[in-house]
């Protein structure tokens, strides 16, 4: 045998034998007591050394039992992520809010199996499972009742309480076997960002699809955040869900952002589903219409056709157009929902909602300048987050006269939700575009560097209107006091059956910002609201804006998430007084 075949103890084992050693000479020494004991006839000292010897031996082996159990607990790597987990190739990592509140994890689910020949008595083990288990098919329990397979696979996802209650009954020819099972706690809440994913652990939709690599090599080592606030998609989610029903619309968008970092900090999409349970969900509910539907947005787009008007020196905030008389163009009337009877300066084009001066500043600005803008702004592609369901957008083959007009109002351009939310982020960001994102940063992280699209100034001054149209103009039942909001308003007639329908259907939006004060580069969050085709009800005096629908629903959200997010209130004499003259000079952003 060489040197290199020898076999050393390594430093525990080297333990455990001086422990041996240590123990074997004192029984050795306990051994030569007896041995003297007898020699001088004390029979009493003897019985104590038996009786010592005894509690030794037991001491012992106490103490040895003890040792290996600490060892074991300390040292056998179990405390390492992962490490002694038996992590299938199905399995997934927890996935949490950016608070660490739990979204969706594995859980252990079990398999039924049936062999129908240790099947003893069909009937009472047809009556007992059927009575045990929810959603056990009859007629597939008694395919495999009466079938001539050695075994058959009844039903999956079987949780341990039903387990232990079939096990209870103790029916000859009925087993399970294990099988992992994505859980989603929270139901219906965040769903169609949370997604799911499939039995064999793929993810299908949402994050759990979108950071599909991320959560499978996370396995039993670490959660992963998302850039979710619970509290804040729960109340976003809760409002939305409530107006949708309340004014009976086909489907709802709501999306929360912080415009600084980028990070998504809710999403929601009504009509709902239950993550648990996707095959008994509805087609319509199973999609994600803030990342995959687009949709003509309304007036909500002045708010990048002012931005591109003022950062490239083709207008400034006091230039005056005229909004008396129709934009006529070959083939297309423009009108104004309410019909003006004087010149507007821009910054009450911006207040009134007037799609004749959008179109008019948007001519002036002319095609080219558009195009290089809504580039820049990423409104000709879909949204770059990570989600694989954001759409493209419909855009026009040519920029014509027509088509520019049209843009500079939400119409002739069919874009997400989610894109919107990304471009308009850049906008009252200081003027930086950045993709949104699921993921959460770290405190200290900083955010991405994005690219420049439009200057500081140009977005301080659009903060400015933004305020100006929540307190003067079309947004004022956004207004929470204390919270400076801003806001736009937007409502797209709908196109039916190829035709503009006359307002009888529309899109209702609004596109929020709070608060609107404060440095460029400080927390601010960006909150939109979409209701398609809502039904007039009393309290809106039959009408179906944006103005009266979504406006309300963006102040209430704002409102109860505005604490979660430190932003505090502070009331001022500007909240509760009389407006005061507005001063163009004022909302320029030039130092």
């Amino acid at each position: 045998m060489t040197a290199a075949d020898t076999q050393f103890p390594d430093a525990g084992e080297a333990a455990h034998w001086s422990l041996w050693r240590g123990l074997g000479a004192r029984l050795w020494w306990i051994d030569r007591a007896f041995e003297r004991a007898k020699a001088s006839g004390k029979a009493e000292d003897d019985t104590r050394l038996r009786i010592f010897f005894v509690m030794a031996l037991f001491a012992a082996g106490f103490l040895t039992l003890g040792l290996a159990a600490t060892k074991a607990a300390l040292f056998s790597g179990l405390d390492s992520a992962g490490a002694g987990a038996d992590l299938g190739a199905n399995a997934r990592a927890d996935v949490v809010d950016r608070n660490g509140q739990i979204l969706a994890m594995d859980l252990v689910h079990y398999g039924l199996y049936i062999t129908p020949r240790e099947v003893s008595d069909p009937v009472a083990t047809r009556a007992a499972l059927l009575a045990t288990i929810p959603g056990l098919a009859a007629s597939h329990l008694d395919t495999a009742l009466s079938g001539d397979h050695k075994q058959y696979y009844l039903i999956g996802g079987v949780t341990p309480e039903v387990k232990t209650r079939v096990h209870d009954l103790a029916l000859p020819g009925v087993n399970f076997e294990e099988e992992s099972a994505r859980a989603y706690p929270l139901g219906e809440t965040g769903a169609h960002v949370i997604g799911f994913a499939s039995k064999d652990g793929s993810g299908l939709a949402g994050a759990e699809r979108a950071l599909d690599g991320q959560i499978r090599a996370e396995a039993g080592k670490s959660q992963v955040p998302l850039s979710i606030d619970l509290r804040v998609q729960g109340a976003l989610q809760d409002e939305l869900s409530q107006a949708a029903e309340h004014y009976q619309v086909l489907d709802a968008v709501g999306i929360v952002v912080n415009v600084r970092t980028g990070e998504i900090l809710a999403m929601a999409s009504w009509p709902d589903f239950d993550p648990n349970a996707p095959g008994r969900a509805s087609p319509p509910s199973m999609v994600n219409h803030a990342a995959a539907t687009v949709y003509e947005p309304g007036s909500v787009f002045k708010v990048f056709t002012l931005a591109m008007g003022l950062d490239s020196g083709v207008t400034t905030v006091d230039r005056v157009f005229d909004v008396h008389t129709p934009l006529v163009l070959p083939g297309q009337i423009i009108h104004d929902y309410d019909k003006g009877d004087r010149e507007l300066p821009l910054w009450e084009v911006f207040t009134h909602s007037s799609n004749i001066g959008a179109a008019r500043m948007a001519l002036l600005a002319g095609a080219d300048r558009m195009d290089h803008y809504w580039h820049a702004f990423g409104l000709y592609d879909k949204a770059p987050s990570e989600l694989v369901e954001s759409a493209h957008p419909l855009t026009p083959r040519r920029l014509t006269e027509n088509a520019v007009a049209s843009m500079a109002f939400g119409h002739s351009i069919s874009v997400s939700p989610l894109a919107i939310a990304s471009g308009m982020s850049s906008i009252l960001n200081g003027g930086i575009y950045r993709p949104l994102t699921l993921h959460k940063l770290e405190p200290g992280e900083a955010p991405a560097a994005g690219r420049r699209v439009i200057q500081a100034s140009t977005s301080r001054t659009m903060l400015n209107l933004m305020r100006l149209n929540a307190t003067n103009g079309t947004g004022r039942k956004a207004d929470i006091p204390g919270y400076r909001v801003g806001g736009k308003t937007g409502t797209a007639t709908k196109i039916v059956n190829g035709r503009y329908n006359g307002g009888k259907k529309n899109l209702a939006s609004f596109a929020a910002i709070f608060p609107t004060d404060g440095p460029l580069d400080a927390d601010r969050y960006y909150v939109l609201v979409m209701m398609d085709e809502p039904h007039a009800t009393p309290e809106t005096g039959g009408f179906t804006t944006g103005g009266v629908v979504t406006a309300p629903i963006a102040g209430k959200i704002i409102e109860r998430i505005a604490p979660f997010l430190g932003v505090r209130r502070v009331t001022t004499g500007a909240d509760t007084g009389p407006k005061p003259a507005v001063d163009p000079k004022l909302l320029t952003g030039d130092e």
